[in-house]
C-alpha cells in the first residue's frame, strides 16, 4: 500500500463519527447560539433581559444554589460511602454497588414519583415521624426546595460515588501505614493524610455533580413548587407555552456557556477528565 494512502486510512475512520458528531450536535448547537442572537431589536437584547431583569436573575442564581447545594450533599454523603466501598471485601463491596446502582438503573420518573410518596404529608416518613412522637403535624418535604434537593441528590449522588471511589481505589495503602508509623492517629492519618490526597476528586466530583445538576428539569418540575423554577423549566416554558424561541435560545446558550466553562475548570485545575481514567 502506497504510503499516501496509508497516512489517509486513519482520517477515512475518523471521517464516520466526526460526521455524525457534527451533525447531529455541533449544527443543532451553533444553530441554538444564532438563534438567540437572532432578535430584530438587536442580537444581545435577550442576554441584556437574562442578567438586568431580576425575575431572570433569581432564577438563574436560584439554579446555581441548588445545584451547588446538590453538590455539596454528595459529597457529604458520597465521600464516606466511597471510602466504605474502597475497603469493604468481596460480598460488602458487592452490596454497596447494587445499592447504589439499583436506583441508577431505575426509570427517573419512577424514582421522583417514589419521592411523592415517601415525602408526601401523609407520607411514609411523615407517618413514621409521627408514630415515633417526633411531629404532630405534617413536615413539608415535597413541592419546596427541600424536596427537590432530596430528589436531585439521589440521583447525582452515583456521579459522586463512584469517581470518588476510583479515585480512593488508586492511592497507595502504604501511605497511611508510614503516617501511623510516624505517630499519627488513626483520626490524625485520615485528616491530615488521607483526605488531602482525595481533595482533588472531592473537588472534581463536586464539579461534575454540579454541572450536571444545572439543566435538571423533570425533579423540580414533580418535586418542587412555583418558587422552585431553574433554568430547565424556564426554556420548557420560552419554547412549549410563548413561543419565544430566541429568548429560550438564549438561556439555553448561557446553560451551555456555564456547563463548558465549569468543565473546563474542574479539568484543568481538579483534573475532572481523570476522574475516569483519561490521561
Amino acid at each position: 500500500m502506497p504510503a499516501r494512502l496509508r497516512s489517509a486510512v486513519p482520517a477515512a475512520l475518523i471521517l464516520p463519527g466526526f460526521l455524525l458528531v457534527a451533525g447531529l450536535f455541533v449544527w443543532p448547537v451553533a444553530q441554538l447560539v444564532a438563534t438567540s442572537f437572532g432578535d430584530r431589536t438587536g442580537a444581545f437584547v435577550h442576554y441584556v433581559k437574562i442578567f438586568t431583569e431580576p425575575t431572570y436573575l433569581r432564577v438563574v442564581g436560584r439554579t446555581l444554589l441548588l445545584s451547588a447545594q446538590t453538590a455539596m450533599l454528595c459529597v457529604l454523603l458520597g465521600y464516606p460511602l466511597a471510602y466504605q466501598l474502597n475497603r469493604a471485601g468481596g460480598i460488602g463491596k458487592a452490596v454497596i454497588l447494587v445499592c447504589i446502582l439499583i436506583p441508577f438503573w431505575t426509570n427517573l420518573l419512577v424514582r421522583t414519583y417514589g419521592w411523592i410518596i415517601l415525602l408526601n404529608p401523609q407520607g411514609v416518613i411523615n407517618g413514621l415521624l409521627r408514630q415515633l412522637g417526633l411531629i404532630e403535624g405534617a413536615v413539608p418535604l415535597v413541592y419546596n426546595t427541600t424536596g427537590v434537593l432530596i430528589g436531585m441528590t439521589q440521583i447525582m449522588l452515583p456521579y459522586m460515588v463512584l469517581p470518588l471511589a476510583a479515585v480512593m481505589s488508586r492511592l497507595d495503602p502504604a501511605v497511611m501505614r508510614a503516617a501511623r508509623s510516624l505517630g499519627a492517629s488513626p483520626a490524625q492519618a485520615f485528616l491530615k493524610v488521607y483526605v488531602p490526597l482525595t481533595l482533588p476528586g472531592v473537588l472534581g466530583g463536586f464539579l461534575l455533580v454540579f454541572m450536571l445538576s444545572l439543566g435538571f428539569f423533570v425533579v423540580p418540575a414533580i418535586l418542587g413548587g412555583p418558587r422552585d423554577l431553574l433554568l430547565a423549566q424556564l426554556i420548557e416554558f420560552n419554547v412549549n407555552q410563548t413561543l419565544n424561541w430566541p429568548f429560550a435560545a438564549a438561556l439555553s446558550t448561557v446553560l451551555l456557556a456555564a456547563t463548558v466553562t465549569l468543565y473546563w475548570i474542574g479539568d484543568r485545575f481538579f483534573g475532572l477528565g481523570r476522574l475516569w481514567g483519561a490521561r
